[in-house]
């Protein structure tokens, strides 16, 4: 991987200014991987709220950063719009700046603003959704096995449904838009998952979102790795991207929340690069009561029967 993919060789200074605000960390895949695999990167990026939050040269400057390390795919986990679908031509033509195969997740923007129409979006572009549901790829000659969860958030995902049939022995690696996902994958031997939304609290001074996500919104895994790569106490690791957009303001502030793209260098023996961090404990943690899920899940029908209703007015 070139050494500082930020400076993005060969474009213009609008998208070079706009990669500076990112921060590019590496880290090694699960110690089962370096078993298995003799070396595939992975770039992830997670949360790009294609709209009007974040400016589309952010989006395109996230994609070159990918690019520019030379990943053999890029995992995309949820949240690719912001509350619209105004913006779906933009997001199809980000998924298309891209020069890896895309595997990727749904999150809950996605069916807030229409799972339906952002799924045929970026089917339409070339990314491979996974709506509950496993596939292998072959890069560079070997085989990867990704399990893609549903959204959680919404009351979409089904672990058992998406690791249905999954093979023993074979290189495996998650997508979950809700890393608390991960703690049920890792029961299947997902060693390893990638996941998003919290931004990572997007104000990252003095812990503060820690506080933010993890003691008030219950969040376990707020941002980083988390877990156990070396299979000692645990059966895998989960890591939550920072993200690249935002969908209320795009303030960010301190080093944790800084727009990100993060390659994992799968196959690579823990201890062979320099990591951003190391695996971090867990925050307490707490899962939405049936009363909150309940409320998540209507609203995701409320949104649908409005945009429904729109359409019908807009015809009459």
């Amino acid at each position: 991987m070139p050494d500082n993919p930020t400076e993005l060789d060969g474009v213009d200074d609008k998208l070079r200014r706009a990669a500076k605000k990112f921060s590019v960390r590496s880290f090694a895949g699960h110690i089962a991987h370096a078993t298995q695999l003799d070396h595939l990167r992975i770039a992830h990026l997670t949360d790009l709220h294609v709209g009007r939050v974040t400016p589309m040269r952010t989006q395109l400057a996230a994609a070159e950063i990918a690019n520019q390390g030379q990943p053999d795919l890029i995992a995309i986990t949820g949240d690719f719009v912001c509350h619209s679908q105004l913006y779906l031509d933009q997001l199809s033509e980000v998924i298309q700046q891209l020069s890896a195969p895309v595997v990727c997740v749904m999150g809950n923007h996605d069916y807030w603003a229409g799972a339906k129409e952002v799924r045929r979006a970026l089917r339409g572009a070339g990314a491979l959704v996974l709506d509950n549901q496993w596939t292998t790829l072959t890069l560079r000659g070997q085989r990867l096995q990704v399990v893609g969860v549903d959204d959680a958030y919404t009351g979409h995902a089904d672990v058992e449904r998406a690791v249905k049939g999954l093979q023993t022995g074979i290189p495996t690696l998650g997508l979950s838009h809700i890393a608390e996902e991960a703690d049920a994958l890792w029961e299947y031997d997902v060693p390893l998952v990638l996941s998003g939304h919290t931004h990572a609290g997007q104000i990252t001074v003095a812990r503060l979102h820690e506080i933010a996500l993890g003691r008030v919104a219950g969040h376990k895994y707020v941002h980083g790795m988390y877990g156990d790569r070396r299979a000692a106490r645990q059966k895998g690791a989960v890591y939550v991207g920072a993200g690249v957009g935002a969908s209320v303001m795009p303030l960010r502030i301190g080093e944790r929340g800084r727009r990100e793209v993060a390659f994992f260098e799968l196959g690579y023996d823990l201890g062979q690069l320099h990591e951003h961090h190391a695996e971090q404990p867990a925050l307490p943690g707490r899962a939405p009561s049936g009363r909150k899920r309940y409320k998540r899940a209507a609203q995701v029908v409320e949104k649908a029967r409005r945009r429904e209703a729109k359409k019908r007015s807009s015809r009459a």
